[in-house]
């Protein structure tokens, strides 16, 4: 297991690199001087070059990616000029905020996706398989962002069960109930498409396993219904559902982009989405990589859960 998991690692730095190398080419890409447009009204020709020749953007291209790389190995991801602190200082700072709302998205799309998969097949043509299908397909079909924006005027404003956005409570408490109700909203909106996915999917792999040898081997011993869907078939399904819950957290870390603008979240999706707006060229690059990179751990470990259901996996 310990060498498997050095390949995987091993694997992902090429993974890695080519992120850096994207994300800094789509940031050269961008028309307009950066320069110029951090300084705004101050973007005299004497301290625009000065401003460039501070930034190391009057090098090239190819010696500003290898400058840029080279401090964020040695862990200085730059600082950032609308904020003036260390990029990654602030970009931990949001990821927690990030992260407990995908976080919170995930597991909920995982145990609603894999129980709604797993009774849709074991009631394959029934009434039970056609409504969970119905609400599975009407649940991809809606996008998360305008799904939350219905969800705020109906839940928010309308009935007001829940506040309208935000992580805390201007006035009050900021205990565990406060965030909550805050994350109610916005981690149902975000799990919805993701746990429609896992929900077909996981029928798929159902399906599949319910029909091998060792699930009649099975029943034929008398084993309840309810002990050979749950306990033998579900766990040889496993198999095929964990890529899936993989694929899935990607999405749903990405999809906290529109969610976070839409609830008003402070996590990263925002700070990009500001961070964009302003040029802020070293927080965007720092937590579009920083993103990434979790992302690329996060499927490490999927694959190796993976391998610990299945050890043919490792050779």
């Amino acid at each position: 297991m310990g060498r498997y998991i050095l390949r995987r690692l091993i694997s992902a730095v090429p993974v890695l690199l080519g992120i850096t190398v994207i994300v800094f080419a789509i940031m050269a890409l961008i028309p307009g001087d950066p320069a110029t447009a951090i300084l705004g009204s101050y973007a005299t020709p004497e301290n625009v070059e000065k401003l460039n020749r501070d930034l190391g953007l009057d090098k090239s291209l190819v010696a500003q990616y290898f400058i840029w790389l080279g401090n964020m190995v040695q862990g200085d991801f730059g600082t950032s000029f609308s904020l003036n602190r260390p990029v990654i200082d602030e970009v931990l700072e949001r990821f927690n905020a990030t992260l407990i709302l995908a976080g919170t998205a995930f597991v909920i799309c995982s145990v609603l996706g894999i129980a709604a998969g797993v009774v849709s097949a074991a009631n394959q043509y029934g009434w039970g398989d056609k409504a969970i299908t119905f609400v599975v397909l009407l649940g991809i079909s809606i996008p998360s962002f305008f799904l939350g924006m219905m969800m705020i005027l109906y839940f928010a404003v309308n009935l007001r069960l829940f506040p309208v956005s935000g992580m805390w409570p201007i006035y009050g408490t900021r205990d565990i109930w406060a965030l909550l109700d805050h994350l109610v909203l916005p981690a149902s909106a975000l799990a919805v498409v993701a746990t429609g996915v896992i929900a077909r999917l996981s029928r798929s792999a159902m399906l599949e396993v319910l029909r091998q040898d060792f699930i009649r081997t099975a029943r034929a011993k008398g084993v309840h219904e309810r002990g050979v869907i749950w306990r033998h078939a579900l766990r040889a399904a496993m198999v095929s559902i964990i890529p899936v819950l993989g694929i899935q957290a990607g999405f749903v870390l990405s999809g906290a982009v529109y969610i976070e603008i839409v609830f008003q979240w402070p996590g990263v999706g925002r700070m990009l989405v500001d961070a964009i707006l302003k040029r802020d060229i070293l927080l965007v690059q720092g937590g579009v990589v920083f993103v990434a990179a979790c992302y690329v751990i996060f499927n490490i470990l999927v694959d190796v859960a993976q391998s610990l259901l299945d050890p043919r996996i490792k050779t």
